[in-house]
């Protein structure tokens, strides 16, 4: 909704339905606001790409698109919390954009139905306000990241193992960049273990960082790996840093 000015505002029904977040102090409505006029790329609609899509829908995110060129397949349901069993054979991004609907219709949701190469990485990430990892392979992951130094796109990393997962936020030359702190492409595991509420505790904390950094409100994980072992239960804070001979950042 515009105002006289021409200004975007909140509506009465956006209002109440965001009301509890609008009262965390230092978001508010202007918080809110930014979160409307947010364009958001969740690259993947699988465990990582299904919590973070729904919780930025719930939050009120102005635009969300879904890449994905896969289908559902019956062994995604015990983490792809947004694929049910009825979406076996449907395409992800249509899964994932039909539920999302539901939830909050005040959000537009596009599917898109592509697979990212380095031809096209640069082409999708242009624009966004944020851009998500939940790819579950490490060279889109490095594509990404590299397409998002270029455009500088802020690039919200995680990656998850069985009970393990890690994360980080990439903000264009002002921290490192996901090839800073991995300088070589770890090698690629086809079909990895992982326990569903792994990947969901991972998705909810990307959504986290993404509101952040629209936001602006608390401190993102610029120069910070968080990890998580779920086997224990404990976090630990890993500090790292831009490096200079990156190929990527580094001449930035």
């Amino acid at each position: 909704m515009l105002d006289g000015d021409g200004t975007m505002e909140l509506t009465p029904n956006e209002m109440e339905r965001y009301d509890r977040q609008i009262r965390i102090k230092g978001l508010g409505r202007n918080g809110q606001l930014k979160l409307k006029k947010a364009r958001v790329m969740v690259a993947g609609a699988g465990g990582l790409g299904c919590p973070a899509s729904l919780y930025l829908v719930a939050a009120g995110v102005g635009y969300l698109a879904i890449v994905d060129k896969e289908t559902v397949e019956l062994s995604n349901l015990n983490r792809q919390v947004l694929h049910w069993g009825d979406d076996v054979g449907k395409l992800k991004s249509v899964s994932v954009l039909e539920k999302l609907h539901q939830l909050n219709p005040r959000v537009e949701v596009e599917a898109v139905p592509k697979v990212i190469t380095p031809t096209n990485a640069r082409e999708l990430v242009h624009g966004f306000t944020v851009v998500v990892d939940g790819m579950d392979n490490w060279r889109t992951r490095f594509l990404l990241n590299e397409a998002c130094v270029r455009e500088s796109v802020p690039f919200v990393h995680a990656g998850v193992h069985s009970l393990y997962g890690q994360i980080t936020t990439v903000l264009p030359a002002k921290g490192p960049c996901l090839q800073c702190i991995l300088p070589k492409i770890p090698p690629e595991e086809e079909k990895f273990p992982i326990l569903g509420s792994t990947a969901g505790t991972l998705g909810l904390l990307e959504a986290l960082e993404t509101i952040k950094v629209v936001t602006g409100i608390g401190e993102p994980l610029v120069g910070r790996m968080l990890h998580f072992d779920g086997e224990t239960m404990r976090f630990q804070e890993i500090t790292v840093e831009r490096r200079t001979d990156c190929p990527v950042c580094g001449s930035l």
